[in-house]
């Protein structure tokens, strides 16, 4: 079963993460009632976001502080949430649609603004540990075929066979998406300076209530230890 590990330097930097980890999950159908809620939601969302200055929001404005600390330029690297956002007002209120437990936590990043992601378990080499690169790493990004070239000091979440499974918050990999048969699943959230620490907290334990309410399985959050 893997571990879970953070870099001291890296919770210097800023950055506050928790795992939400679930067994068990059943992801091969959609419910009827998280699909009307979904579209409820995302109408509401898109009424709150649409006059928002993203830079003036404090956990948002969070992400682009840690990449400007961490050497990560701006232009070219939108958080995660922020994307989401600049996603939904795009759909004027209505957003891309995947599997039914990615859409969970994209619909929970989307309220909390904190970076969210998911991960198979079961198709991690050993531990997990968000550490900062050196650039000896491979990293095939998700909807890619072939590895792409690290940069050194980027904070990133890897498996013990130097395989970068998340770069900073924002690029997932092939390797271990949540498709329909996924069962076993560890899911990011990632907060910033600017995010107090019950948020965090709060939004691993709805990502999980939730998760649990359509999808079955146990679940919990998981501190990593640190290295």
């Amino acid at each position: 079963m893997s571990q879970f590990f953070v870099e001291q330097a890296v919770l210097d930097a800023g950055v506050k993460i928790l795992f939400p980890v679930i067994r068990g999950i059943h992801n091969e159908t959609d419910s009827p009632e998280w699909q009307t809620y979904r579209t409820e939601r995302l109408a509401q969302l898109y009424e709150a976001y649409k006059d928002l200055d993203v830079h003036a929001d404090p956990i948002l404005e969070g992400f682009h502080i840690l990449h400007d600390n961490t050497g990560v330029k701006r232009r070219k690297n939108i958080p995660a949430s922020e994307n989401l956002i600049k996603l939904l007002k795009k759909g004027q209120g209505d957003m891309f649609y995947i599997n039914q437990a990615v859409d969970i936590y994209n619909l929970i990043s989307l309220e909390s603004k904190l970076a969210l992601g998911a991960h198979n378990i079961d198709k991690v080499d050993g531990n997990v540990t968000l550490r900062f690169t050196d650039g000896s790493e491979r990293f095939v990004p998700l909807g890619q075929t072939e590895p792409v070239p690290v940069n050194p000091h980027e904070y990133s979440y890897c498996d013990d066979a130097n395989e970068v499974l998340c770069r900073l918050e924002i690029r997932q990999v092939n390797k271990t998406a949540v498709d329909q048969n996924a069962r076993n699943v560890f899911y990011i959230v990632q907060g910033n300076a600017a995010t107090p620490d019950e948020l965090l907290q709060e939004t691993a334990q709805r990502l999980i209530d939730t998760t649990v309410q359509y999808c079955g399985g146990v679940g919990e959050i998981v501190v990593p230890e640190v290295k």
